[in-house]
């Protein structure tokens, strides 16, 4: 039992880790070639006029990044 419990330990501290590396960077989780970013497509929706949700949705990220304090 007391393995079994240092273990766990060891993977709640790794996942913390992750957690932490993830809020500091900011980036988005890309696979090892880079996703779709490395090929030049911003977003995945690559129109010109999006649709009504996806307007609603950029526009709340944008107030978002507007009103964030960091």
């Amino acid at each position: 039992m007391k393995i079994f419990l240092l273990v766990f330990a060891m993977f709640l501290i790794v996942v913390f880790a992750m957690a932490i590396g993830y809020i500091v960077q900011r980036k988005s989780i890309s696979g090892s070639c880079g996703g779709l970013s490395s090929i030049g497509i911003d977003k995945a929706c690559d129109c010109d006029d999006p649709c009504d949700k996806r307007k609603a949705k950029m526009e709340k990220e944008k107030s978002w990044q507007e009103n964030r304090i960091i």
